[in-house]
């Protein structure tokens, strides 16, 4: 039984006229007509009774009416429930750009095997990720916790910052190594880096104004360069890549707490689309694994 047709025969039936229920399903009359001439060839019976001046409904008809209306209530629930199935709530990440890409990529993979879950990614630097969540611009940020954000921010793993040099570098053998020791060594300059400010006052108070070989916005091409011999810098453990040796550096103590802040009033559909959950349990497996 064609759905089109129970969907006329219940206009003609609350409206109790054919031209009536042509605009309430927003066709024409004659459309209206044939249509329930034609259900009544499919069922074998006439379903109303037609004049000039009114539309009744007949005996086979009235028998129609509550089967129409539930069949009409099923499909429109249909609809509703695929409705809801492939609805997509965007979720807008902000992400600190000093982020290891393992973590990053695991994140990915694990928000999109959420259902119904779209991500989009917002990377900036750390110290901008605050002002794209008070702007709205993003849902939640994923990076290294100001002190101003640590009543609503969710911890997720704290790391020392180490010297990085080549794994065949001399001083790699070494367990720490002095400030003293790098007087006559090149470094690099990651640009992203929320700590180069208490970096260079670090050396800068111990006499060591090192001659700067590269300064990079990349990462990766500063993890290249380390391993080539290129020079040395100080970075997150969770930076280390492989051919880079990492040690602590004597006398600098600094750590960073990565965490999530969320934006105020946001929490409930950020936490309800499992997006908090998935980054919670990445962190979470790659503190257990050491990653």
């Amino acid at each position: 039984m064609d759905r089109l047709l129970l969907r006329y025969f219940l206009a003609v039936v609350d409206t109790g006229s054919f031209s009536r229920a042509a605009d309430l399903t927003r066709v024409s009359q004659p459309t209206v007509s044939a249509g329930i001439a034609r259900l009544e060839r499919d069922l074998g019976a006439p379903l109303f009774v037609r004049s000039n001046r009114r539309v009744e409904l007949t005996e086979a008809g009235a028998r129609l009416v509550e089967p129409a209306r539930r069949i009409e209530a099923a499909f429109l629930e249909a609809q509703a429930a695929l409705a809801e199935t492939h609805a997509v709530t965007t979720i807008r990440l902000g992400l600190a750009s000093t982020l290891a890409a393992g973590f990053v990529e695991a994140i990915v993979a694990a928000c999109r095997a959420l259902p119904g879950v779209r991500l989009e990614l917002v990377e900036r630097r750390a110290g901008e990720l605050a002002a794209l969540l008070d702007r709205g611009r993003v849902d939640l940020t994923l990076g290294p916790l100001g002190a101003s954000e640590a009543r609503r921010a969710l911890a997720l793993s704290e790391e020392p910052y180490l010297l990085a040099l080549s794994e065949t570098h001399p001083l790699a053998g070494e367990d720490t190594v002095s400030a003293d020791a790098l007087v006559d060594e090149p470094m690099l300059v990651r640009r992203s880096c929320e700590a180069l400010p208490l970096v260079s006052q670090f050396f800068t108070a111990r006499g060591v104004r090192p001659f700067m070989a590269a300064r990079s916005m990349s990462e990766e091409r500063v993890a290249g360069y380390v391993r080539a011999g290129l020079g040395l810098t100080v970075m997150p453990q969770s930076l280390g890549a492989p051919g880079v040796a990492l040690r602590p550096l004597a006398g600098f103590g600094l750590t960073r707490t990565v965490g999530l802040v969320l934006e105020p009033g946001e929490h409930g559909r950020a936490a309800r689309s499992g997006v908090v959950e998935a980054i919670r349990s990445v962190a979470d497996r790659r503190a257990v694994s050491g990653g």
